[in-house]
């Protein structure tokens, strides 16, 4: 929840200083875990695995909303031994929660104030099920704890990468394909997509996946390994936490060098203009040129900071060559000036600040673009893809993926972009600032099953960007994030304002609103991931109610015990 965490609480001043602030980022990044009594862990687990080392651990999501703290934990050294552990847990009425990185907001993993007692144990994915060898010379087989960087830099070294790919390197490759992540990328006009490459989520890559489920023969848990055109397959392909993959094989392409080009002089009026309208700059203008943005709005300021990748197999004149990513450190690393008015807003509750607080962000960005001479960025895919680290500035963050045609996806940045202004300038009239932060907008294409060359290749079932076959015409999602800080007073009840525009407007008939499983959701006045008729009727019928049935069948069946859920799993699929 947003609100109702002691790690949130703005009456804790000490912990909103300029140096406690980051101090707490830096904890939230990594939190470790303490070693086991063996005594302890005999008496609470007994008959565990000899083989596999048990540590107590903390859980915290990216922003602190979800924590728990001194669960057991474990991180297996091989596939065999995480079976050994997962039939432990099913013998003894245990949960296992694969935990990567930590790096979402919604409680797939754990819900949060797990008591410490509670029957759940966490798994560890990245200290050991990181292997990555080349499965043919277009199909990378990698374990589900490797970073999204780690992939991509072995990739780059063998000459192949991906059309886009969610901004942080830190990823876990299994989390990121557990809900469906995805970059920005639709085809720029007449750009033809290459062999080994999809405009849709790294999901839509998978040829095969290994996960532990259930085996009937057997009487036990054990590896099984899906191949795309397997019905099952598409089930798991991104399983919402509910399955636990230990290794894929996903088709890749010859790797692009991308050129990115930052902008901070066009006015949102402009951008985000009604279709028809505005002087040609808009969001639809750079894709048709390009076909990769990204637009950052920082709240109560008028331009936003674009971003435009395109296709450069050589540098241009004007770029910076770059040979690593991360290459905004003013966005990486908070500012000061940022991270004083984070400081005051928090332990002072001056949320009256958060337009100095825009504008602040947008200063940091345009100055720092320049500063460090990095609005015009050329190099191998990867090193403009990934620009997001661990040590921003961590704020809450609603997100959603309204699918259109091509032809809409100016409509819908407008509509929302009109209501949003219209909504924020409403309730700063009436002394409330409940958006601190930034839109952040991103344009990618569906996840076509023709794109990973398999014959009879299936779908996801549950992405957001699974094609609906009464609507062929809708081939984009438009991606939209609400961000402000944890704690914000009235944050909950402008989101579920800004939610069921989305969900009125968008309701199937132009366009289809689906929610983003890794962010906030479900808002009601008070809470998030809250909402009853969101949870347990918009959201199936936004997936689609057959498909979330034949899901839920298939994911129940291959784990019949419920090993691989928690409380809010259980709410969402009933």
């Amino acid at each position: 929840m947003i609100t109702g965490s002691a790690h949130n609480d703005p009456s804790n001043a000490s912990s909103w200083t300029r140096r406690g602030f980051l101090r707490t980022a830096a904890a939230l990044a990594a939190v470790p875990g303490l070693a086991a009594d063996p005594a302890a862990a005999a008496a609470e687990l007994p008959d565990f695995p000899a083989d596999v080392a048990l540590y107590r651990s903390a859980y915290r999501n990216w922003v602190g909303e979800v924590t728990a703290d001194g669960l057991w934990a474990c991180a297996p050294g091989s596939p065999h031994q995480l079976v050994a552990v997962v039939n432990w847990a099913w013998r003894h009425g245990w949960r296992v929660r694969a935990r990567g990185a930590a790096h979402g907001w919604s409680p797939l993993t754990v819900t949060d104030r797990t008591p410490s007692g509670a029957p759940v144990l966490l798994v560890d994915t990245a200290p050991h099920l990181t292997g990555l060898s080349l499965d043919s010379p277009t199909a990378v087989r990698a374990g589900t704890g490797v970073t999204v960087e780690a992939l991509l830099t072995f990739l780059e070294e063998h000459g192949l990468g991906v059309t886009a790919a969610p901004a942080p390197g830190v990823l876990t490759l299994g989390g990121a394909l557990a809900v469906d992540a995805h970059g920005t990328a639709v085809p720029a006009r007449g750009e033809r997509r290459r062999p080994g490459h999809t405009y849709g989520s790294l999901s839509n890559l998978i040829l095969s996946l290994t996960a532990v489920v259930w085996d009937d023969g057997a009487d036990a848990y054990m590896l099984r390994t899906f191949h795309r055109e397997e019905a099952d397959c598409a089930a798991l392909l991104t399983h919402l936490g509910r399955s636990l993959v230990t290794e894929v094989v996903l088709r890749v392409g010859t790797n692009t060098d991308l050129r990115c080009v930052s902008r901070t002089d066009i006015p949102a009026g402009e951008l985000f203009a009604a279709p028809g309208s505005g002087d040609g700059r808009t969001l639809a203008s750079f894709l048709d040129e390009a076909g990769r943005v990204e637009a950052i709005w920082f709240a109560f300021t008028e331009h936003p900071w674009l971003k435009v990748w395109s296709l450069a197999p050589s540098r241009p004149l004007t770029s910076r060559k770059v040979t690593r990513p991360y290459n905004y450190p003013f966005s990486d690393n908070v500012p000061a000036p940022v991270a004083e008015l984070v400081g005051r807003m928090t332990s002072d509750a001056a949320w009256y600040l958060a337009p100095v607080l825009g504008t602040a962000q947008y200063e940091a960005a345009a100055l720092g673009l320049v500063a460090t001479f990095s609005a015009d960025l050329w190099g191998p895919s990867k090193n403009t893809l990934l620009y997001l680290k661990p040590t921003t500035l961590r704020v809450h963050a609603n997100g959603y993926a309204v699918l259109t045609s091509r032809d809409g996806v100016q409509r819908v940045v407008s509509e929302f972009a009109a209501f949003y202004r219209e909504r924020l300038t409403a309730y700063a009239a009436r002394g409330s600032f409940p958006v601190n932060g930034s839109v952040e907008i991103r344009v990618t294409g569906l996840d076509d099953p023709g794109d990973v060359g398999v014959p009879g290749a299936r779908p996801p079932l549950l992405s957001a960007l699974r094609p609906r076959e009464d609507r062929p015409e809708w081939d984009t999602a438009v991606w939209l994030d609400v961000l402000t800080l944890p704690g914000t007073p009235d944050a909950e009840a402008f989101l579920s304002e800004v939610e069921r525009f989305l969900l009125r407007t968008f309701d199937g008939g132009s366009a289809l609103t689906r929610v983003e499983w890794s962010k906030g959701w479900a808002y009601t006045d008070d809470g998030v991931w809250s909402d009853e008729e969101v949870l347990g009727d918009v959201v199936p019928a936004a997936v689609g109610r057959a498909e979330w049935a034949q899901a839920d069948a298939v994911l129940d069946r291959l784990d019949p015990h419920r090993v691989y859920a928690n409380a809010f799993l259980d709410r969402l699929f009933g």
